[in-house]
């Protein structure tokens, strides 16, 4: 009698409950690609209704949500150490901008003679921002002014968010540097308020000037743009002239990005911004010559004073750790 060899079952697959890794990524890719999707729509209706948002504590928060899209996609730990990372910044620039009203409240007066005679002094008795207006009328230099102008909004938040996503050893220092500046800048509008040339201007004590800042708008073809500025310039602080912040934030994140340049055009690039933003800014009406080379004094300042500033704080904090009493259960 001879063995009959039947033939192996065939064993349905049993599924191990765990989802293949090409599906994964398929459905964060989908999950984030509706995220990205709702967030740009979101921030296009938001400029159509209120304005192009001019405050950079409103573009953090634009930059913040860009960043959450990001880390939701790579899973709940990233996106809890976006929260830790972010949220104390974040913090501290709500309470920088809360307060910003306190120049009003505290009755300072309003500066607007000294600078422009400053400002006469430097320029021999012409106020530069005069004869910029008077010799700069090319459409293509509007243009170029006006980009110039409006990347004040966007370039910290961004160069921030960039740093946090891809070196988040640099983003740590630049994080500080950008509040320690804004305190600066902060503490100076309390203490010293100042118009600015085009307020100078509609209240009669200095010489015709036109705020041209965003005419260039118009040259590319974006008037709408141009009204949506206008727009969120309205809702600023309005005698914040002394230092210029623009130029101020210019010439820091020139200072951070240069040890990042590796090629000799962007080197170029980051110094041509970092100069070429006081120009704009005197042209524009926005600022006196003498609040451009106060910003770019208080960056600076700010950054060569921040190393040494943090490593007394830390030492100040060990001391104060090491003199603390021992605690019972610690014995």
């Amino acid at each position: 009698m001879t063995a009959v060899e039947l033939p192996a079952p065939v064993l349905a697959p049993v599924s191990s409950g765990v989802e293949p890794a090409g599906a994964r990524r398929r459905r964060a890719a989908v999950v984030a690609a509706a995220l990205w999707t709702g967030l740009a729509v979101a921030f296009a209706v938001t400029c159509a209704v209120r304005g192009l948002p001019t405050d950079r504590v409103v573009l953090l928060g634009w930059v913040l949500a860009g960043l959450g899209v990001h880390a939701a996609s790579q899973g709940p730990r990233r996106l809890a150490g976006l929260l830790v990372d972010w949220l104390p910044l974040v913090g501290v620039l709500l309470a920088y901008d809360a307060s910003r009203g306190l120049a009003d409240g505290l009755g300072m007066p309003v500066h607007v003679e000294e600078l422009a005679s400053a400002d006469l002094w430097l320029g021999g008795g012409v106020l530069p921002t005069v004869w910029l207006q008077d010799h700069l009328q090319a459409d293509w230099w509007r243009a170029l002014a006006t980009l110039v102008y409006s990347s004040h909004f966007v370039v910290t938040p961004v160069v921030l968010g960039v740093l946090w996503v891809r070196d988040r050893q640099r983003w740590a220092p630049c994080a500080r540097l950008v509040v320690a500046l804004s305190v600066a800048g902060l503490v100076t509008y309390v203490l010293y308020p100042a118009a600015p040339p085009w307020l100078a201007a509609r209240d009669g004590v200095i010489e015709p000037v036109e705020r041209i800042s965003g005419s260039g708008w118009e040259v590319l073809g974006l008037p709408r743009a141009g009204v949506l500025l206008h727009h969120g310039q309205g809702q600023v602080n309005l005698v914040a002239a002394m230092p210029s912040l623009h130029t101020a934030f210019a010439v820091l994140m020139c200072a951070v990005l240069l040890p990042l340049a590796r090629r000799q055009w962007q080197r170029v690039a980051l110094v041509a911004y970092a100069v070429l933003m006081p120009v704009v800014l005197v042209w524009g009406g926005e600022h006196y010559v003498v609040d451009t080379l106060l910003g770019a004094a208080y960056a600076v300042t700010v950054f060569l004073a921040m190393p040494s500033l943090e490593r007394a704080g830390r030492t100040v904090l060990h001391r104060a750790r090491g003199a603390a009493p021992a605690l019972p259960w610690r014995a």
